[in-house]
């Protein structure tokens, strides 16, 4: 265990906090970030205090746990919240929007064009070229209205 305090272990930390930093901007998971962090502080005490491996590796486990649950909870508490929530919903995205009837709604079911596509839609009856307003989706159908 000699060989390990020959190297200047205080490098060897803060090599493992940047590693990790990065494994984390490849694999987002907000986790390594913690782990990162606590490698981090491990290396600056190992810099700043003549402290044995055998103490670093239990200040890296203590700041590693209260790193992790403090994270934890920090991320409980804030949410990342989603720069477009619709961003996978097209059909959600078109609530309000005014389309028109491709195919006539007949008994409830038809087609309107919306966008460069054509959509299914269930609502009332209506012949081709009527304009509706989209009210929700139910997976890829729309679920449209007359239009006023």
């Amino acid at each position: 265990m000699d060989w390990i305090n020959s190297l200047a272990p205080h490098w060897l930390w803060l090599g493992l906090g940047l590693l990790l930093a990065v494994a984390e901007m490849l694999v987002p998971g907000v986790f390594l970030i913690w782990l990162a962090g606590a490698a981090i502080l491990t290396g600056v005490l190992a810099f700043a205090l003549p402290i044995a491996m055998p103490l670093q590796i239990v200040v890296f486990a203590v700041a590693a746990i209260i790193a992790v649950f403090a994270g934890r909870n920090y991320i409980r508490r804030h949410p990342v919240a989603e720069a477009d929530p619709m961003m996978n919903r097209r059909g959600a995205r078109a609530v309000g929007e005014l389309v028109r009837v491709s195919q006539p709604i007949i008994d409830g079911q038809g087609k309107v064009h919306m966008g460069d596509s054509e959509w299914l839609a269930r609502g009332p009856d209506a012949p081709v070229g009527a304009r509706v307003r989209v009210t929700g989706s139910d997976g890829s159908v729309l679920l449209v209205e007359a239009a006023d």
